[in-house]
């Protein structure tokens, strides 16, 4: 858990997207994107699930053009494989 230096509150390292559609999610993404910069973490993740694979492509599409986005791949396998995101933030 991280510590959101703006409010106080705590900011988890990974976020789940289970169940969400695109246009419910991105803006999820975005804020919590903002609040893990905010925070100074280096590495998130971003839980998508495997299902269908769309979600997975539009939130990786996204992230690859994020401005706050360092780079993004497949998280290990302990970590969810193809069914999540690990995101290196940009330096602070």
């Amino acid at each position: 858990m991280l510590i959101y230096s703006d409010t106080m509150k705590k900011v988890p390292e990974e976020i789940d997207l289970h169940g969400m559609t695109v246009d419910e999610a991105i803006p999820l993404v975005d804020e919590f994107l903002h609040k893990a910069f905010k925070a100074h973490t280096n590495r998130v993740w971003v839980i998508h699930g495997k299902g269908t694979g769309t979600l997975r492509r539009a939130v990786r599409d996204h992230l690859t053009r994020h401005p706050l986005v360092g780079r993004c791949s497949t998280a290990d396998n302990w970590r969810g494989g193809n069914g999540c995101t690990q995101v290196e933030m940009i330096d602070y």
